[in-house]
């Protein structure tokens, strides 16, 4: 094994207890997967319901919050979006577990646990300033339209901070 090839020892055989498949020109060592693999793919699951929602949440800013229908929509992807935080920060602590980065795994654990929190809150609000629009608060709207603007800076801010620690993940073995 060469010395500067850092990451050649961190290999992961992908279902191990499934038979290999023996073809001619592939060796059994090639049906590995690198902890680098490992590690993009637990990004990956993170960054893909964050970037959805960057792309889906400014169109309501074009909705009008006295209908019904667009809150019912906007309740329903405040609620979709942290469970696939969840879903993805769960996804990416296994990865980076099996990728030896443990450090890594543990923000997750951290982006995970503020999703959960963070959906409870924003859903028992949402539920509120609906409850007070309904009953015929001027303000609810306004209301309403804030924590908008709050969800989509949290989602931002999430999404500048697990682009910038990229590079960290490629850059060291912690």
């Amino acid at each position: 094994m060469p010395a500067n090839d850092r990451f050649a020892t961190t290999k992961v055989r992908l279902l191990p207890y499934l038979p290999v498949p023996r073809l001619a020109h592939v060796a059994s060592e090639d049906c590995v997967m690198s902890a680098d693999a490992f590690a993009v793919a637990g990004i990956v699951a993170v960054l893909l319901p964050t970037l959805y929602f960057l792309i889906a949440s400014p169109t309501f800013l074009l909705g009008n919050f006295d209908d019904p229908v667009v809150t019912w929509l906007l309740r329903g992807l405040f609620s979709v979006h942290f469970r696939l935080i969840c879903i993805g920060s769960v996804i990416g602590i296994v990865a980076f577990m099996i990728a030896g980065r443990p450090i890594f795994a543990l923000g997750l654990a951290v982006i995970a646990s503020l999703a959960l929190a963070i959906r409870s809150w924003f859903l028992r609000n949402i539920d509120a300033e609906l409850s007070a629009r309904d009953a015929g608060d001027a303000q609810a709207v306004h209301r309403l339209r804030g924590l908008h603007w709050r969800a989509m800076a949290f989602n931002a801010t999430q999404f500048v901070v697990i682009v910038a620690v990229t590079p960290l993940v490629f850059g060291t073995s912690i």
